[in-house]
């Protein structure tokens, strides 16, 4: 079986502009700003195109590395009144946090290798069962179990390790 053909970069960025904007925002809390952050990650990635293995994760990360380098260079200014504090800020707070946990989980999905990210997708996007997952990948039953077990609880274990824990975040 031939590895899967690479992605061009328009159709890296058809499929992952989105996902990349939303994780930036979680990131840094304005849409400009994040859509420059993404178009950033975007030329950076073509100047590099040829040597990096997993597009994917490379956005991810590179956007993820601007974003914090934003951050540093131009803290958020926010005027907090006890009005404000009270009100809109908790909720905004945690859909920010709901953000950045899912681009980190989508930076951990990109980072597995394809046949990994493979059996994830036809467990829990295609919502096929073990023995049909067996039969598009020739692995066994009880080895596609083990492997999700386990593939899952690597998941976990890092999610946990970068301060994001249970379904909350």
């Amino acid at each position: 079986m031939s590895a899967p053909s690479r992605p061009t970069l328009a159709a890296l960025f058809e499929s992952e502009e989105s996902g990349l904007l939303r994780y930036a925002l979680g990131l840094v809390g304005r849409r400009s700003v994040a859509e420059e952050l993404v178009q950033e990650s975007f030329l950076r990635l073509h100047q590099v195109w040829d040597q990096v293995e997993n597009p994917r994760a490379w956005l991810y990360r590179s956007l993820r590395n601007l974003a914090l380098n934003h951050l540093r260079d131009h803290p958020p200014e926010t005027e907090l009144t006890e009005e404000t504090a009270n009100s809109d800020a908790r909720p905004a707070a945690e859909q920010l946090g709901r953000d950045e946990a899912i681009g980190t989980v989508r930076l951990r999905l990109a980072e597995l290798p394809d046949a990994d990210r493979r059996l994830l997708r036809l467990k829990y996007h295609d919502d096929l069962k073990y023995q049909d997952i067996s039969r598009h990948t020739g692995l066994s039953v009880g080895n596609v179990g083990y492997r999700l077990h386990h593939l899952l609880k690597t998941l976990a274990d890092d999610l946990r390790r970068v301060g994001i824990e249970g379904s909350r975040g």
